[in-house]
C-alpha cells in the first residue's frame, strides 16, 4: 500500500513570496507619503497604492500556497504589513479626503472642527478594528476548522481599505460638504463594525485558474480594470461589502420562514 504524496515545499518560490510582502509595505507607505501632500492628484495615487498593495497581498498568499512555503515568519510579515497598508495608510486617506478640505464659511467653523474630531475617532476605530481583524484571522488560520479557507469571519480588511481606496479613486476631489463628510464618516464607521462583526465573507481561495474559462474571466475583468477603472473598482468594492451582510439576512430570512410539508 503506497503511502500518501505529501507535496514538498519549492524553496525557489519561497524569497518570491516575501518580495511581495514587502511590495505590499512599499505600497502602503507610498500611500501614506501621497497622502500627506494632500493634492487631488496625490490622493489618488494614495489609493492607486492601496489597490496595488491589494494585489501583491493576494498574491503572496497564493504564491506561498502554490510553493508550499508558509511559515509563521510568512504569516507575521504579512501581517504588519497589512497593518501599515490596509489600516494606517487607509486611516490617513479618510481624513484626508473626507474630511480635512471641508469647507468653512462664517459661523461654519465650529462644524468643521466637530466633524474633524469624529473623524479622528473613526479613522482609529478603523485601524483599531483592522488590526482586531488582523489578530483575529491569524488564529483561525492555523485551526482545522474545514469552513477556514472557503470564508472569512468578518470583512477582510483588504477589502475595507478597497472601498475607501476606490471611493477616492472614483470621485478625484475631496469632500467640501459637512453633510457629505457624515455620510463619508458613517460608511468607514460601518467598514471598521463589519471587519470584527461575525458575518462571513466569500474568500475565492479555493478557486483555480487552470481552466480556460476561469482565465478568460480573469483577462476579461482585467482589461476592464485598466479601461474604467473607477467605475469597476468601486462596483467591485461596493458589491463584496454588501454580500457579507445579503447573505446574512437572507440566512436569518430562512431559518425564520416556516418550511411546509409538502
Amino acid at each position: 500500500m503506497k503511502k500518501p504524496e505529501v507535496s514538498r515545499p519549492r524553496r525557489g518560490l519561497a524569497p518570491l513570496a516575501s518580495i511581495l510582502t514587502i511590495a505590499n509595505l512599499l505600497c502602503g507607505y507610498y500611500a501614506i507619503l501621497s497622502t500627506m501632500k494632500g493634492t487631488v492628484t496625490d490622493l489618488d495615487n494614495a489609493a492607486k497604492a492601496i489597490g496595488f498593495a491589494i494585489l501583491f497581498d493576494t498574491l503572496d498568499g497564493r504564491v506561498a500556497r502554490m510553493s508550499n512555503t508558509s511559515s509563521p515568519f510568512g504569516r507575521e510579515l504579512d501581517s504588519l504589513a497589512d497593518v501599515i497598508s490596509f489600516g494606517v495608510a487607509p486611516a490617513f486617506l479618510t481624513l484626508a479626503w473626507g474630511v480635512k478640505s471641508l469647507d468653512q464659511p462664517v459661523g461654519s467653523s465650529v462644524l468643521a472642527q466637530h466633524i474633524q474630531q469624529i473623524g479622528w475617532i473613526v479613522s482609529f476605530a478603523f485601524l483599531i478594528c483592522g488590526a482586531w481583524r488582523l489578530a483575529r484571522f491569524n488564529i483561525h488560520s492555523v485551526t482545522h476548522d474545514p469552513y477556514a479557507h472557503r470564508y472569512f469571519v468578518g470583512m477582510p480588511i483588504p477589502a475595507a481599505a478597497g472601498l475607501i481606496a476606490a471611493t477616492v479613486h472614483a470621485f478625484k476631489v475631496p469632500v467640501a460638504n459637512w453633510y457629505w463628510a457624515l455620510l463619508w464618516l458613517g460608511i468607514v464607521a460601518v467598514l471598521a463594525f463589519l471587519m470584527v462583526s461575525p458575518i462571513r465573507y466569500y474568500s475565492f481561495k479555493h478557486i483555480g485558474l487552470r481552466r480556460k474559462p476561469q482565465l478568460l474571466g480573469l483577462g476579461i475583468l482585467a482589461w476592464s480594470i485598466w479601461v474604467y477603472s473607477e467605475y469597476v473598482l468601486l462596483a467591485l468594492a461596493v458589491t463584496y461589502s454588501l454580500s457579507g451582510i445579503t447573505s446574512k439576512v437572507t440566512g436569518m430570512v430562512r431559518r425564520h420562514v416556516p418550511q411546509h410539508a409538502g
